[in-house]
């Protein structure tokens, strides 16, 4: 059956135009990832409900775009604000990085990224600044009810509005990044994507300015960021980020590889006729590549900029990681600091929301495949074994 959806670049930004009474989209370069991203949301096999989810999330996208860009036209005054020694947390999926995140995020002085104002940056107008933002308590319900027909993903990523998210959703304003993880393993985003790694710094200067924006309405004293894909930017993030604090997390790659071909195969339950066995192959190697990048960009860095945790050490003594965190940045590590650290890891012990079951077989991969595409990090980080 012929899509009856228009995806064409003209339609979606006249919705999104419309929907909104605002015109000005800021800097005409997300449109190369937008004609990048609908093509890939048209031409490949997605159910007629994830057709019409995916152009409604673009639309939607492009609606808060143009808010956002009201909002530093009203306040040019937002994009003075500094941001100062923020602490960013990436590493492979599934190594850590979000347990890490989650804890280090219940010290009062850190100021995570919440999922609901990841997806709602834009400031409410009208809104006093002590009020509640109807937008989070909708995205509150929304996530709940999710867990409560997905009781499998819960498994794999607990979210909730109020949970410290990945600053990668803010990039979806972009029309770049990883999206929602799907998208850089189809085509012809895949391919574009790939072609613009080569310099991410717009990518990380327009974050900058959503970090700006968010922190104008609710200011914190220290950033805290996490995300798997900044391995493919972290040159153009310590550009960016001069003083940032890099904390990279680390697990045997078979396990990294395995849980995160399962997680992908969730996040794409509207593709249709999805065969596990080719999209092993394509999160091996997005993973590999995207390590191999982070690797590189590494070495050019000042050493004392990163400090490295494994898998294998947060899940024996979370706390103890987080005490030697912040001794090797010389963080303060108040009592308070300490304490909600604690309180934390007693109130969520691991899989509390269940067990995360994968196959690595079933994606089409053997362990001797994937640790030979990893020697050369298995080289670097002995002892990353299960």
């Amino acid at each position: 059956m012929p899509d009856a959806l228009d995806w064409s670049e003209a339609s979606v930004l006249a919705e999104a135009r419309a929907s909104t009474g605002l015109s000005d989209f800021g800097d005409e370069s997300f449109r190369d990832g937008l004609q990048a991203l609908l093509a890939t949301y048209a031409g490949n096999p997605f159910s007629e409900k994830g057709k019409r989810r995916n152009r409604r999330r673009v639309v939607s996208l492009l609606a808060t775009r143009l808010r956002i860009e009201a909002a530093l036209a009203r306040h040019p005054e937002i994009l003075a604000r500094p941001v100062a020694h923020p602490i960013v947390l990436t590493g492979l999926p599934r190594s850590a990085t979000s347990a890490l995140f989650n804890l280090l995020g219940e010290d009062p002085a850190a100021r995570p990224l919440r999922l609901w104002e990841a997806q709602s940056p834009d400031p409410l107008d009208g809104l006093p600044s002590a009020s509640e933002d109807s937008r989070r308590a909708a995205i509150d319900a929304y996530y709940a009810k999710g867990r409560a027909e997905h009781p499998e993903w819960t498994k794999i990523h607990f979210t909730s509005a109020d949970t410290p998210e990945e600053c990668v959703l803010l990039h979806a304003f972009a029309c770049h990044g990883v999206q929602l993880g799907i998208e850089p393993l189809l085509e012809p985003y895949a391919s574009w994507y790939q072609a613009e790694v080569a310099d991410l710094r717009p990518l990380y200067a327009y974050q900058k300015r959503l970090m700006q924006l968010l922190d104008w309405q609710r200011p914190g004293e220290r950033w805290l960021l996490k995300a798997p894909a900044h391995l493919w930017g972290l040159d153009a993030l310590a550009a960016t980020f001069p003083d940032a604090a890099i904390v990279w997390t680390h697990r045997d790659p078979v396990a990294c590889t395995a849980s995160a071909c399962s997680m992908t195969a969730a996040l794409m339950t509207t593709l249709e006729g999805l065969d596990p066995r080719w999209l092993g192959p394509r999160v091996l190697e997005f993973y590999a590549g995207s390590l191999d990048r982070g690797l590189a960009a590494r070495e050019k860095m000042d050493p004392a900029r990163v400090v490295d945790v494994s898998h294998d050490e947060f899940v024996s003594d979370a706390v103890g990681v987080a005490k030697r965190i912040y001794a090797h940045f010389g963080l303060p590590l108040t009592d308070a600091a300490r304490a909600a650290f604690e309180k934390h890891v007693a109130g969520n012990p691991r899989a509390k929301h269940g067990s995360h079951e994968y196959d690595l077989e079933e994606f089409g991969l053997s362990e001797a495949r994937v640790r030979e595409r990893f020697r050369a990090y298995q080289e670097r980080f002995p002892g990353l074994t299960e």
